[in-house]
This record gives C-alpha cells, structure tokens and sequence, in this order.
C-alpha cells in the first residue's frame, strides 16, 4: 500500500458540508483526546467505497507545518464563515491509526454510530491514517454490481414469498445495502442468519436499537424469530453452492441470537443433516456458555466474541449485560476451545484507548489464557467523545501507537490470526 511523499494538508467543511483543503496546517489524529501528527506510513490513499462525513459541532484540529503543534481552526481562512471537522468512514477491511481531530463546541450533538478516521489532502487526493487489516476482497465495493444485485434479489424474493427470513434478507439488502445480504443473493462467501429480535445486553453503540433519541439506529431490527425450516432454507443451498461458503447467526440487524439458541441447534442440526459443506458461524456476545456448548455438539464450526475491552469495567460500562458477566464471555471462549473449534474475538478498535499499554497487557493476559484463533480488528462505529464518557474512562493513557500495537501482537502471537471478517474454517 503507497504512502503520501509528502505531509497531507488538512480539510474542513462549509455548513453546507463543501469540502476544502487548507494547505497552511497538516492533518492531525485524534488519539483518546490527545492530538498528534501522522507519520506519512500512517496514511493510505483514501479506499474506494470509503465516505466522506462532515461532524456538525465540531471544529477542525490541524498541525502546524512549523512545529507540529496541534492548531484549533473556528472559522474559515479564507472566508470568516462557520466551519465544521470532517472525517472518514472506511470501507470494510481497514483499520483507523487516528481519529479525525477536533473540538467539540457546546451543545454539539452527538455523532451517529460511524467510524471517525483522520482525513486530508495531498496531490489530488485523499489520504486517511488507516492500514489494510485484511486481503479478503468479499466486501470490496468492486465486487458489486448494482444491476446483479437487484435482479438476483428480486428473483429470489419471489420465488420465496413465505419465507420470511428470505424477505427480511431482501430488505437489508435493497434498502440498507449490506454487505452480508448481498453477498447472500449473488450466492457467495459469507450469508447472515439473523435470528433474534431481543438481547440480554443494552450496548451503549447498538446499531440496531437505540432508546435515547439522541442517536438513531443505522439499521431496523427482525421483528420475528425464524423457524428452523425458514434458516436452513437460506443456509443448506448457501453452504451446498457457494465458494467458502459461511453462514453467520448473530447479525448487525438482530439482538442476541444466544436467545434463539433452542431454534439455531435444530436449524444447525437440520443444516448438517443435508450438507457437511462450508462452515456455520454465530456472532455473539457469548454471554451463555451453556448454550455455546449445546450448539457445539450440534454442529456450530465457529464462534466469534465481541468484546470493546479485555478489561472486565470497560467491558460491562459498554455492554451492559443483564443477568451475564465478563466471565461468562470468557467461559464460552473456553468451551468452545474445549470442543476444539474456532474462536475469533470481534475486538472493536479505537486509536488511543486499544493501543493502551492497561488494554495492551489485559489482551494479552486473554491470549495468552483462552487461545482465541483470530482477532477481527473492527473500528468501533460510535462518537468517540460519547464512547469514552460511557465506559467512564476519565484519565490520560500511555499508548503505543496502532501500527505498533498491531506489530507487536503479531511478533507475540505468532500463530493469532489478524484479520477483519470470519473465515472459512476447511
């Protein structure tokens, strides 16, 4: 991946969201609170399907080209006008070094539940602080054409009109474009199983219920739970047809499918019965081991975790589970090791609070004791401010630097997996 010759200057925004180069300051990274300027290993040209969002409340922070001190900007240079920081939201399979740099001004409100990576500009383009954490190529906006896209998923919509998972999938595929769904309907790699409409925990970032009023959902939640029949309709030609083929409970669009772990055994048991093709996934909060050890006799291939944090408070601040704890997560890696199956933890990334030395030595110590296969390095989608306020993390902290966090946990664990998505497990 190519790297900038030279320092990228910082953007800002108009109100009415035009962009514009400011050549007199450097883009700044925002790293838990502190600012600082990116080395030039730091950026890549910006990736394609990536987006550009404006942060309304939110002043610009830049370096100055001098001193690399860290520069507030209030107003347009070259106009006096109000202004806004900008930001980008990355494509899947990268991962952020830095966050946009700004500051907050009163009353600003709170930013939907995006990615915020540090953004500028230099020889015509754009170049974000970000590093490429996967070569698989399922979610690249390349590999998707529109007008396949709609036939294939009318087609299937009609000829499965009483399968309401089938239609469920058809909605997250033509209104809110997800990767998974799509995926699905040009009959390929990964296929989401969404099971659950209720969770056991209250995630400060859920993306698909928010109660506060304050920050909308990116996505509607199943309202149903779906037969067995109605998932391995979708799952047995799935996993019979398609190259590495996954199918995947636990979804962006759904709560805790743990919940439905009576409905996914049957459906996991039918699945086998017709194909031993592929590998069957669930994406969870792990909250109840039990259940994780009667799916494993059924046939589960492959668990992947969620976690924020490998420290227990930051842990429960963010997930707030009902009626689990952090060792209850830690006991389903457990037992699914113990059943000699695939673990991955879904570790949300945030510049600044990842790359910690406390969160460093606490992922360490999870490593080292639980064995996880793979660790999918997934931006945390929420308002970093917000997010730092609700695991009530208060204090400066010592970092390594991201790009420095990721080489020494690959040097330390040289058979961990690092990567983004799950895997086909052969």
């Amino acid at each position: 991946m190519s790297h900038p010759s030279g320092q990228p200057a910082l953007v800002f925004a108009d109100t009415q969201g035009n962009i514009t180069d400011f050549q007199d300051l450097y883009t700044a990274g925002m790293s838990v609170g502190e600012f600082k300027l990116p080395s030039l290993e730091d950026f890549i040209p910006l990736p394609e399907g990536s987006e550009l969002f404006v942060l309304p409340g939110r002043l610009p922070i830049g370096c100055s080209r001098d001193t690399g001190e860290a520069l507030l900007m209030e107003n347009d240079p070259f106009t006096g006008k109000d202004i806004q920081a900008v930001a980008a939201f990355m494509s899947p399979a990268h991962t952020s070094i830095f966050n946009s740099a700004f500051q907050s001004t009163e009353n600003a409100p709170r930013l939907p539940l995006f990615a915020y990576t540090a953004v500028g500009w230099y020889d015509d383009r754009f170049w974000t602080t970000a590093f490429r954490s996967d070569k698989d190529i399922r979610q690249d906006c390349a590999q998707f054409n529109q007008q396949e896209i709609n036939a294939k998923t009318a087609k299937k919509l009609r000829d499965n009109k009483n399968n309401r998972l089938i239609q469920h999938l058809g909605k997250c595929c033509l209104t809110y474009a997800c990767p998974a769904a799509r995926n699905y309907f040009l009959g390929r790699w990964e296929a989401p199983l969404p099971t659950s409409p209720v969770c056991n925990a209250r995630c400060v970032g859920c993306i698909s219920l928010q109660t506060s009023g304050k920050c909308s959902a990116t996505q509607d939640r199943i309202r149903f739970v779906p037969t067995p029949s109605e998932i391995s309709q979708v799952a047995i030609p799935h996993l019979q047809l398609a190259k590495d083929a996954i199918v995947s409970f636990g979804q962006g669009c759904e709560g805790e499918p743990l919940l439905q772990a009576d409905t996914i055994e049957k459906a996991i048991i039918t699945i086998r019965k017709n194909t031993d093709r592929g590998t069957i996934n669930l994406n969870t909060n792990a909250s109840l081991p039990k259940s994780i050890k009667c799916l494993a006799d059924a046939g589960l291939d492959s668990l992947r975790v969620s976690i924020n944090s490998a420290q227990e408070q930051y842990h429960r601040n963010y997930y707030r589970p009902q009626n689990f704890s952090f060792s209850d997560v830690l006991e389903s890696i457990h037992v699914m090791k113990n059943e000699g199956k695939f673990v991955s933890l879904n570790y949300f990334i945030l510049p600044g609070f990842t790359d910690s030395i406390q969160e460093y030595d606490a992922l360490c110590s999870l490593l080292h004791t639980y064995k996880p296969d793979r660790i999918q390095l997934r931006n945390l989608n929420m308002d970093p401010e917000y997010y730092l306020q609700s695991i009530k993390l208060d204090h400066p902290l010592a970092t390594m630097g991201m790009r420095q966090w990721f080489k020494t946990i690959k040097s330390t664990f040289p058979t961990l997996e690092l990567g983004y998505f799950n895997p086909a497990i052969h």
